[in-house]
């Protein structure tokens, strides 16, 4: 066996640049230095392990943080092995930090070697744990751009697909491998959806992407309705929101049959679908406001989530309504102190027009409720920014916001996934700062606890989680404020900077 550039492998660097004829197909072991799998054919990964880090084979020193790899040419013959280390004490490890140890591993691995050229495919040894390092493959392989050389597969002018540059495979094929696929599609295309400019990803674009994403599912129908339904409707708060801008509003429905019985109760998935926000008459800074095309992050959630529902086959209904619209500052943009009526019936007070997705989740959610009375709802959506009221714990931005402690599932399903809640109160006694104005509700409470007044203005049309005297709640509900998750600032072992698709796989 030889080893390319042994000497050089001793230092830290995760990538090796070697001029030589490349392989197209690679190897990525995950590897535990105190006990080894065989997993690749032909390579001897305690050897060459040892030959790249000499102090691997001293008992007394410290094992490589997990996620760090080398690289090896000619291992086997004419092939390319990147072996990254599942970090100190992986053999101790049980459930959900042992799975997130996997993904480090893969990840990194696969983001060394997806840049090396020539090279069409990655074999993952997928033995420890095949559903982790399925995600983390094709999460890692990932990578947005529009950039035109090379053409871009995300260019919505295509006439024909693009495909990966890298097929990802497993060495141990198995189901739960597959059904990872299937998780990662879907947050990547969250990613994607979210990525998209607002002057590609309209209201109507998103519609016809979902659309095509769902031909071919079984089970599943959806409705694209327009602003004159909603108007009948009586989703004024919706509406509200439309009135600044020229781009046709939506709102979209997916209904997925998967349950025994077909009219079995569903679940209902809500997601805020802001293609744009600019803050509409209450304008928001310059700065940094190129990201609020991403503020549609809770509809490309749910839909993405409900795409891989569909595709597993998952014996559940489940109902999934969009609101779709941009924040503009039109000439006939809803104006600070103006009074509607939304769809419960109830006058809601716009104090703050950038205090928009409020408004658009209420008659969503209302309506859901009330028309397909599921018996868990729960909306989607990046709500409130870090500053209302934790400012000083930004480092907490993998936690999602979660209201409402009965869905103690979602929260073993957030740390299954590494996708962790952060739970936060849903309490009366933030309700002075929305019952205060000349309305039934005011949009916004101030910048105290700022995140907790829009969960509970959302409560108000939740109808059905109050419980009549004697009898349980018709309906149990959560939200979910992804804010402080849409956009990753750093990169991770298995996904980049940018738009993160937060929330999908849970």
């Amino acid at each position: 066996m030889m080893l390319a550039s042994t000497s050089l492998l001793r230092g830290l660097p995760s990538q090796l640049h070697i001029s030589r004829r490349m392989s197209t197909i690679a190897f990525v072991a995950p590897h535990d230095p105190i006990k080894s799998s065989q997993a690749i054919s032909g390579v001897d990964l305690v050897q060459i392990w040892a030959q790249a880090v000499p102090s691997s084979t001293d008992e007394s020193a410290k094992v490589p943080k997990v996620g760090t790899t080398r690289v090896f040419y000619n291992t086997p013959e004419s092939k390319i092995t990147a072996i990254s280390s599942l970090g100190e004490g992986f053999e101790k490890k049980k459930g959900n930090e042992r799975r997130e140890m996997v993904r480090k591993s893969v990840g990194s691995a696969v983001k060394t070697l997806r840049g090396l050229d020539g090279l069409k495919e990655i074999h993952i040894d997928a033995e420890k744990d095949p559903h982790a390092a399925s995600v983390a493959a094709h999460l890692a392989l990932y990578s947005f751009t529009l950039k035109t050389s090379p053409p871009s597969r995300f260019n919505p002018n295509l006439k024909e697909p693009i495909p990966e540059k890298i097929t990802l495979k497993a060495i141990q094929n198995s189901k739960e491998w597959e059904e990872g696929a299937v998780y990662a599609y879907s947050q990547n295309l969250a990613r994607t959806l979210m990525e998209l400019p607002a002057n590609i990803m309209t209201p109507t674009a998103f519609c016809e992407r979902v659309k095509f994403e769902f031909a071919g599912v079984e089970n599943v129908e959806l409705i694209v309705r327009d602003t004159a339904w909603a108007a009948e409707k009586g989703m004024n708060t919706f509406l509200s929101v439309t009135h600044g801008t020229s781009e046709p509003a939506k709102f979209l429905e997916i209904h997925y049959k998967g349950a025994p019985q077909k009219d079995a109760q569903p679940l209902a998935f809500v997601g805020k679908g802001i293609t744009f926000d600019t803050g509409g008459i209450s304008l928001k800074s310059r700065v940094g406001m190129k990201l609020m095309r991403g503020d549609m992050g809770g509809a490309a959630s749910v839909v993405s989530a409900a795409l891989a529902i569909a595709k597993l086959k998952l014996p559940v209904n489940l109902v999934v309504c969009t609101p779709l619209t941009e924040n503009m500052p039109g000439p006939s943009a809803t104006k600070p102190g103006d009074i509607v009526y939304a769809m419960n019936g109830k006058t809601v007070e716009v104090d703050n027009t950038d205090a928009e997705g409020r408004l658009v989740l209420s008659d969503a959610i209302y309506y859901t409720a009330t028309e397909y009375k599921p018996h868990t709802l729960i909306d989607v959506a990046t709500l409130t920014g870090w500053r209302n009221g934790l400012s000083s714990r930004r480092n907490l931005h993998r936690c999602l916001f979660l209201f409402r402690q009965t869905l103690e599932k979602l929260n073993e399903a957030g740390e299954h996934e590494f996708d962790r809640f952060w739970r936060m109160p849903l309490s009366e006694d933030f309700g002075p700062q929305i019952y205060s104005s000349n309305a039934d509700l005011c949009n916004t409470g101030g910048a105290a606890a700022g995140s907790c007044t829009a969960a509970l203005f959302l409560k108000a049309f939740a109808e059905g989680i109050e419980p009549k005297e004697g009898e349980e709640p018709k309906m149990n509900w959560a939200h979910l404020d992804i804010a402080g998750t849409m956009e990753a600032t750093r990169p991770t072992p298995y996904q980049e900077k940018g738009m993160t698709g937060s929330s999908v796989r849970v």
